[in-house]
């Protein structure tokens, strides 16, 4: 583990990527949100580093295009339309169990990350985060990792 600037890198490697993903394919996201702006920012942000193979926005979208595009993560908003987040999520653990979950929200609530992680989602990262947080969450996610915003922890 190398630490630079006082920050600890989990990744002893130049990429930062975790050692699991170097020798593959760039990971493949599915992104859900029914704000279409919110979406295409995420789609930058990762754009880098991750492959995104899909948008919904709602969640009967979400659950379909899960099962056609068969993603390594997704990544989804709790509130949208037709399945709320959470519901999402219980038909795409058992629709799609192999692909992880990570709830990017506004709800700060313990709560909700409390119910989140119950269901098997594996990440809660917090939208005014997003820029510091969800690449550091997919990576956890995809090491086979659990990874909550740091604010609400606190």
């Amino acid at each position: 583990m190398k630490k630079d600037a006082g920050v600890l890198n989990h990744y002893p490697n130049e990429s930062g990527m975790p050692a699991a993903l170097l020798n593959r394919e760039r990971p493949t996201i599915l992104l859900a949100d029914d704000e279409p702006a919110m979406l295409e920012g995420v789609r930058r942000l990762l754009e880098d580093e991750f492959q995104v193979i899909g948008t919904a926005q709602d969640g009967q979208m979400l659950v379909t295009e899960a099962k056609t595009l068969d993603p390594n993560l997704i990544v989804a908003d709790i509130s949208r339309p037709i399945l709320n987040g959470f519901q999402a999520a219980r038909r795409l653990k058992a629709s799609s169990p192999g692909a992880g979950i990570i709830f990017l929200t506004v709800h700060e609530e313990v709560a909700f990350v409390a119910e989140a992680l119950a269901i098997g989602v594996k990440g809660y990262v917090i939208k005014r985060f997003a820029a510091q947080d969800l690449i550091p969450a997919i990576r956890a996610v995809l090491e086979g990792q659990s990874y909550v915003s740091p604010a609400i922890q606190q």
